[in-house]
């Protein structure tokens, strides 16, 4: 069997996975309709309230991150509903090319890459259409490196209009401050491979009581994702389809390690290191995409490729001679920048190695600062 050699992997996800959470899901199979995993599903639905911060029912699906949005979709909107999908990136956009696919009646407003989404452009599409039912916004923009300022534009959606709001928050959520509760989040969905240090295949989705409200005349085909047959199931501890068993393995290692931790301090650990990175990268004359830095993501950050700098070249240096896989552009901006992710399981040791190896291969792809 081939493989492969430990990487420094700095992708905005999937991220490297400790080997206690490797070792966890080498546990052996269970009956997913038996008295153990009953045990190990209702243990990891109330950790993760805890890392949401929310009283709120929640999901655990056997799904990417791209299943818990479009089980927000489908699950409190009906085809022709009107609704604003705000985007300032390539997951924006794919949150409104969701919505618009089930037949929602779609106002896009469409924000400046690098930049946030702004509360008060909401707010005045929200006062020109009083008949708008829900917002849909990415809280962590992973294409750009901006964290958008969901508190805010919660504020304006959730406390003066009293519509629906929508969160993605894939690459956020565990890393970045997101108290679900306070900042009376609807639907907030995120993925097992981000900050929770687990492989792709899972996503989990909290819900509140006016999402379920919703739901019970939302029309939009569904099945796999309807919710409420996760509700009744969870009631007998089991999922309505076949659970990603190592992965829950996993994800209750993970979720141990974090509360452990502490997620005040999780959220601190992941600023201290992200400022590193950009002071890192500003100090070898690089240029950051994100220009305010109090939108600067957190999980990852978006560098401009210097002038006459060939992207591939630089990337591909990186990984195969300093074994450091850094991400491309997505989207309007896939060669454009280069992106370096510092979210899970991340020490300062990490993105110190980074920045050496920067250091030593930017002269020989012709960066002259």
């Amino acid at each position: 069997m081939q493989r492969f050699p430990s990487q420094n992997l700095r992708t905005p996800g999937p991220t490297p996975i400790p080997s206690d959470i490797v070792e966890a899901m080498t546990n052996p199979m269970i009956n997913h309709r038996g008295p153990e995993f009953d045990t190990l599903l209702n243990k990891a639905t109330e950790q993760l309230k805890q890392v949401f911060m929310t009283k709120n029912d929640l999901f655990i699906l056997t799904a990417s991150g791209t299943g818990s949005l479009e089980a927000s979709i489908v699950n409190t909107l009906s085809p022709g509903d009107r609704v604003i999908a705000a985007t300032a990136g390539a997951f924006g956009d794919r949150f409104v090319d969701m919505v618009e696919a089930y037949g929602a009646d779609v106002k896009r407003m469409d924000f400046d890459w690098g930049g946030p989404i702004d509360p008060d452009d909401i707010r005045k599409a929200l006062q020109a259409e009083p008949d708008i039912k829900a917002v849909l916004v990415t809280h962590n923009e992973t294409s750009t490196g901006v964290t958008h300022p969901v508190e805010d534009i919660a504020k304006v959606v959730k406390g003066e209009f009293d519509k629906l709001l929508l969160v993605d928050a894939v690459s956020s959520l565990g890393c970045i401050p997101l108290p679900v509760d306070a900042w009376d989040c609807d639907m907030v969905g995120t993925a097992s491979q981000k900050g929770f240090m687990i492989p792709p295949g899972l996503s989990f989705i909290s819900v509140s009581e006016r999402a379920w409200k919703a739901q019970q005349t939302a029309k939009m085909p569904r099945f796999y994702f309807d919710l409420s047959m996760a509700k009744s199931y969870l009631q007998t501890g089991q999922t309505p389809f076949t659970p990603n068993l190592s992965a829950m393995y996993g994800l209750s290692r993970a979720l141990d390690v974090l509360l452990e931790e502490g997620m005040e301090n999780v959220f601190g650990r992941h600023h201290t290191i992200a400022q590193l990175t950009r002071d890192g990268a500003r100090d070898l004359g690089l240029e950051l995409l994100v220009a305010d830095e109090a939108y600067a993501s957190n999980t990852v950050t978006a560098i401009k490729v210097p002038e006459g700098v060939d992207q591939k070249a630089l990337m591909g240096k990186m990984r195969t001679e300093h074994n450091v896989v850094l991400a491309g552009g997505q989207g309007r901006m896939s060669a454009d920048i280069f992106r370096i992710g510092h979210l899970g399981a991340v020490a300062k040791e990490d993105i110190t190695e980074v920045m050496d190896a920067l250091k030593i291969v930017l002269p020989e792809v012709g960066f002259n600062p």
